[in-house]
């Protein structure tokens, strides 16, 4: 009798101590995606700033056109943060490649301006923080992955289900 109390208490002891040890993994593993999805939302607005800056030295071709792209930026824009949606960030890219494309399509018009030093730097500003984004986007995704694979795998899942941890999307190229 004394031998199934102790191994009744062990294996309660156990349990208890897989289940702090799969709930602060999974914690972990949460975090570390809303972080990902943090360091997203700081670069695409890096990159939201310097295509802000290129719309500026487009003013002194076309103000019209540029204020008019400007505008539609700052209605469109919005802030990505760690609970934001894959969804969320692919449209605020969307709205960043579109105005580029529109604003490189304006400056074409205009001969010698994207030779101008100050183009120059911007179209590198641009493409520097969208290499950025690319590379939060693979931490993002592999994080995903991380979490996914746990959330099938007994016992986990189950802590995971009760607990409501939850199956998240992945950042996916349009």
């Amino acid at each position: 009798m004394n031998g199934n109390l102790c191994n009744c208490l062990f294996a309660c002891d156990f349990t208890c101590h897989m289940d702090c040890f799969c709930t602060e993994k999974l914690a972990i593993m949460d975090e570390n995606i809303n972080h990902s999805m943090n360091q997203i939302g700081v670069q695409l607005s890096s990159r939201f700033d310097a295509l802000l800056s290129l719309l500026d030295f487009t003013k002194k071709y076309a103000g019209y056109e540029a204020q008019t792209l400007t505008d539609e930026v700052n209605e469109k824009r919005c802030i990505i943060m760690e609970t934001s949606t894959p969804e969320e960030v692919l449209r605020q890219e969307g709205v960043i490649n579109e105005v580029l494309f529109r604003t490189q399509t304006v400056l074409e018009e205009y001969p010698g301006s994207t030779d101008e030093n100050e183009y120059i730097k911007c179209m590198d500003a641009v493409e520097c923080y969208e290499k950025m984004v690319q590379t939060s986007r693979l931490i993002y995704n592999d994080s995903v992955t991380k979490l996914n694979r746990e959330l099938h795998i007994f016992p986990t899942s189950v802590l995971a289900h009760m607990l409501g941890f939850e199956k998240r999307d992945y950042l996916v190229e349009n």
